[in-house]
């Protein structure tokens, strides 16, 4: 039945192709793929598709604009793509695209933790979680704001936690249980809602060349986001860090990579370095490991080195661990490294320093994790609750003064 509906669904795929509606080819392919008809009309209407294809990871294809993004207006600063660059890749061969959906798998659900209810948490009383939006020329955002009752002296930190794909900032937040902490230490927490007009998964599109630089597109729109936080709320600038989940996690590293006045620190789970992907295909290959060795004219190189904290599985099957090497690459070049083993929540991990002049960044690989937040809740979504307090150790890394390599875990460092 698979091979029948692909065979017929092939004129309407090369018709769509060769128009440059890839959006709308990779669909047809999909709906091929898992059995079911094609529409009546060769062509479907013109935009959106009504099956929207999705990466592993629920990300849309590069060449289609997010519904909910009707807001975002041209950027002056932004750079312009080199001739022949990105249109080139983006209209990829049929044959290219249909082994790229078959090898990612996009048709099964990926392996991990099956998503709970979404939950809110309790607040303690005193406390608020705050609804509130944020708009600028890229588009607009709602995010949600944890003030602990009890801050810090003076003015207090901020830490932006960007949900992977699937998730809501509730979700987020019970999955981390970073409110809890937030109570324990008086930091503020912002939670970011990527909304379903953007991307159909609610992931937040890390690979898109526009969402890959400064001053445009969704790091334009979270600085800026950050950036309100900190004068509305008094949160202290130096002290300013963002941390994500998979695709969440790529789009942190892009802001690190964009905005490092911005955020002093960086906190990526399983996720992916900036500039890894710049269209479907290469994001596909990208998640399964697979890297272009060079970078693309249309995503400007890093700033400089920032602060990192990486946690990765060994066995996560949607991004794989080797893209936890590849960000540690883009920190720095001849840095020394000091690595330790461990257990902790009932999994072996290693812990890999790596200190680059004033800078100490980490790297977390868990034995046996998959793809979801390390000592997370079961309350949320992608959280596992074994392995180490991901959420502990980015709050201990982020606070403390150089990022230094003294590491206090609730289990013996070196235990067996």
């Amino acid at each position: 039945m698979v091979n029948s509906n692909l065979g017929r669904a092939m004129r309407t795929v090369t018709e769509l192709t060769r128009a440059g509606r890839i959006g709308d080819a990779t669909a047809a392919i999909q709906r091929a793929l898992r059995g079911e008809p094609q529409s009546g009309s060769t062509f479907p209407p013109a935009g959106r598709s009504s099956a929207e294809p999705a990466l592993t990871d629920g990300s849309r294809p590069i060449g289609e604009e997010a519904n909910g993004d009707v807001d975002r207006k041209p950027d002056l600063h932004r750079p312009t793509p080199a001739a022949g660059s990105l249109g080139n890749r983006v209209r990829r061969s049929l044959g290219e695209v249909i082994k790229a959906l078959r090898e990612a798998r996009l048709l099964r659900p990926s392996p991990g933790p099956v998503p709970q209810p979404r939950q809110e948490r309790a607040v303690p009383e005193g406390a608020r979680f705050l609804t509130s939006q944020f708009t600028c020329p890229a588009g607009t955002r709602k995010y949600k704001l944890y003030l602990p009752l009890t801050r810090s002296a003076g003015a207090p930190p901020l830490i932006v936690m960007l949900h992977g794909c699937t998730q809501n900032p509730d979700d987020f937040a019970a999955g981390t249980r970073m409110n809890e902490l937030a109570e324990e230490s008086g930091f503020l927490v912002a939670y970011p809602e990527q909304p379903r007009t953007a991307n159909p998964s609610s992931c937040w599109n890390w690979f898109q060349p526009r969402d890959q630089v400064r001053g445009a597109g969704e790091p334009s729109i979270i600085a800026g986001l950050t950036e309100a936080i900190v004068t509305e709320h008094g949160a202290d600038p130096g002290r300013v860090f963002v941390a994500g989940l998979s695709a969440g996690g790529a789009m942190a590293a892009n802001l690190g990579a964009t905005y490092p006045d911005v955020f002093r620190a960086v906190g990526i789970h399983s996720g992916l370095a900036h500039g890894s992907a710049t269209d479907v295909v290469s994001a596909l290959a990208a998640m399964r490991g697979n890297h272009p060795p060079a970078s693309d004219p249309a995503i400007p190189p890093a700033a400089g080195s920032i602060r990192t904290i990486i946690f990765h599985g060994t066995a996560d099957q949607t991004v794989h661990p080797s893209n936890a090497d590849r960000i540690a690459a883009r920190l720095a070049t001849g840095e020394a490294r000091d690595q330790e083993r461990g257990v902790a929540g009932g999994r072996s991990y290693t812990r890999t320093v790596i200190a680059s002049g004033e800078h100490r960044s980490e790297i977390w690989l868990i034995e046996g994790g998959g793809h979801a937040w390390s000592g997370g809740s079961a309350k949320g979504s992608f959280a596992d609750p074994a392995g180490p307090d991901a959420s502990r150790e980015m709050v201990r890394f982020f606070l403390s003064e150089s990022g230094s390599s003294a590491h206090r875990s609730s289990e013996s460092a070196f235990s067996e």
